[in-house]
């Protein structure tokens, strides 16, 4: 279905929440709102064959509809594993419960309807955050970091995607502006963007990409690549 929740005259924004109403556009949503986003599905669930080991357990933290989860299941070869889905609104737990239809016999999904924070990282190899952590308290962030860490094997991976903004004035705001001109020229109409952007105020908490990077280190990552950027979104890998 296609995203028109932002197109109303309704002066009242309400802050944003994965709800049954996001869930039945969601797919849309995220397609014409974050640049490069099929890309980024597609690189994780390369690095994600790259990097799974024998026997372990991959775990996609934030997971909405499955996306991220489905995509590294279809492009597993013969490695035996368990992905672990984890997401704390019901409506999106139930829509990648119903889309669950492309299992693998040697690759179960478990879709766990919690709050990644009560979450135990276990046996891992590699986790995935995409475009979850911006949501998370900044008072929490750092400590799941480091829970992700110590459940990491030697040899996983963190895969972080954030949405961010940057320390020089002239290059955030010129990065704001190609996102928003991104999202015109896929249908959106200013005022759909600006409320949007409102719904997301308190909710959605961005940044810098030096403060991503400097808590990866903090928790014990060594070595960090951002292996995409596009606007004001990137994509980090961490090795441990």
């Amino acid at each position: 279905m296609k995203d028109t929740i932002y197109r109303s005259n309704n002066t009242s924004i309400q802050p944003f929440k994965f709800n049954e109403r996001v869930v039945g556009v969601f797919q849309d949503m995220i397609e014409r709102s974050i640049p490069g986003y099929s890309l980024t599905i597609s690189m994780i669930s390369v690095m994600g064959d790259k990097f799974v080991q024998a026997g372990s357990n991959i775990y996609d933290l934030g997971c909405s509809i499955g996306t991220v989860s489905f995509a590294i299941q279809q492009a597993i070869q013969n490695k035996k594993c368990r992905i672990i889905a984890v997401d704390n609104s019901e409506a999106m737990i139930s829509e990648c419960c119903k889309n669950n239809i492309h299992k693998k016999k040697n690759i179960e999904i478990d879709f766990v309807l919690n709050n990644l924070l009560n979450i135990k990282i276990i046996n891992a190899s590699v986790v995935v955050m995409n475009f979850t952590l911006q949501f998370i308290p900044l008072e929490e962030r750092e400590r799941l970091i480091k829970e992700i860490y110590e459940g990491l094997l030697p040899g996983g991976v963190l895969i972080l995607s954030e949405k961010v903004f940057f320390n020089d004035k002239n290059e955030d705001e010129a990065m704001i502006k190609l996102h928003h001109h991104m999202k015109e020229l896929n249908g959106y109409e200013k005022l759909e963007i600006s409320g949007k952007r409102k719904s997301l105020e308190d909710v959605l908490i961005p940044e810098k990409i030096e403060s991503h990077l400097d808590r990866l280190k903090k928790a014990g990552f060594e070595n960090t690549l951002i292996w995409l950027k596009c606007f004001n979104f990137v994509s980090i890998v961490a090795f441990k």
